[in-house]
């Protein structure tokens, strides 16, 4: 069968890429055309489009790319009605993936075709704002494929939207990553100029320019409260290196490049811009604190009170329903707090062990479950059926 898949950053070429590997396993004649990255690629089929010409986010980047984002779209579509593939998969990535969806609504109605079906991976998180999406995708998605266990409960419970929870592709990650890492701390302190006998915080400061440049600074000048720690930056991906040198500069804050996973796999705390990461490091058992700078705080404050459709920022808090982490954010973040809330979770500190406790509730209620595996069998199963 053919899928034509569509990713529009970092994270969504990650996850197609092994949702692409599960459906090769299920359905080894399986062809692939694609919006997606370089993981994509080594999987296999064909891209139309590179992902970094297509992810434009913020207002700016957004409306001074207006032309490029409309001529990628009409791309998109011409092209899904050329290939006629079985399957269309948007995976997250809303804005973009939302119209190409409407518009295979629209194309089905106007030719009386019943393909391609429609399978969104991974549903975008409308359940914090702009919930009038949810429309659109009763519409216009066949199958929504989630990997949040309340998601489920939202779309069902409150919109009687009937979804799949397939697990979650973060929690199979760290798993795999547990698995088969065996480098000792000391090991990993030599490798990266670090200070075997002192404990590790990570610093996870977001995956985007903006988040960088808005939280790693509080999180250095934190940072400078504890001697007996040393603080090392997990870099993204999709940032270049200068860009932190420019804040680390004249700190004893090192650094280390595609060693997020290690680096979570021996720090004592961490101090986590809200996000994925915040789950990946309960994930791996490491206290931290959630941080997130805001513009005009006590504005972002009173529309997360009465605007925003959830009551927590970080997907922890989110999962276990409850405050597990501490949450620092709009009118609530400051170097104060920030310094406040790691005494509170370092070794002795009178929230750590309770916080590692309640990880425990994010495990379970996560499960085991293979999200690739289990989407590609809804996938293939729902195709076979239609044949």
């Amino acid at each position: 069968m053919k899928y034509y898949i569509i990713a529009g950053e970092a994270s969504g070429d990650l996850h197609a890429s092994r949702l692409m590997r599960s459906l090769r396993v299920l359905d080894p004649q399986a062809e692939f055309r694609f919006f997606g990255g370089d993981k994509m690629q080594t999987e296999g089929g064909e891209m139309v489009r590179h992902y970094r010409d297509t992810a434009f986010m913020g207002f700016l980047p957004v409306i001074t790319h207006l032309r490029t984002i409309f001529r990628n779209l009409s791309l998109c579509k011409r092209d899904i009605v050329r290939w006629q593939p079985d399957a269309v998969i948007p995976v997250d990535y809303a804005g973009f993936n939302l119209k190409v969806c409407s518009f295979l609504t629209s194309h089905r109605k106007r030719h009386a075709t019943p393909l391609p079906h429609t399978f969104y991976y991974i549903s975008p998180k409308i359940w914090a704002w702009k919930e009038w999406r949810v429309k659109n995708f009763k519409r216009d998605v066949e199958e929504m494929l989630c990997i949040l266990p309340f998601e489920k409960t939202f779309f069902e419970d409150r919109h009687h939207y009937p979804v799949h929870y397939v697990g979650n592709p973060t929690a199979e990650e760290v798993r795999t990553f547990q698995s088969g890492y065996d480098i000792p701390f000391a090991d990993f302190c030599v490798r990266n100029g670090l200070d075997p006998s002192k404990p590790v915080v990570a610093l996870l400061a977001g995956s985007r320019r903006h988040e960088i440049s808005d939280n790693l600074p509080a999180m250095l000048e934190a940072a400078g409260h504890f001697s007996g720690c040393q603080f090392v930056v997990a870099c993204a991906p999709s940032i270049d290196l200068p860009l932190y040198e420019k804040y680390l500069a004249g700190t004893p804050v090192r650094c280390v490049e595609n060693q997020t996973y290690a680096l979570l796999h021996h720090a004592t705390a961490a101090i986590v811009t809200s996000g994925t990461a915040t789950l990946e490091t309960a994930l791996f058992g490491v206290p931290q604190v959630v941080c997130y700078k805001t513009i005009l705080p006590r504005i972002y404050r009173w529309a997360f009170n009465h605007v925003i459709k959830c009551r927590y920022i970080s997907l922890v808090n989110l999962i276990a329903d409850k405050p597990v982490v501490e949450e620092l954010f709009a009118d609530t973040f400051s170097v104060s707090n920030i310094v406040s809330a790691l005494n509170d979770i370092l070794p002795g500190g009178r929230r750590r062990e309770e916080m590692l406790g309640n990880y425990a509730a994010v495990h379970q209620r996560i499960g085991s479950t293979s999200a690739p595996d289990e989407a590609a069998r809804i996938i293939v199963e729902k195709l076979r059926q239609q044949k």
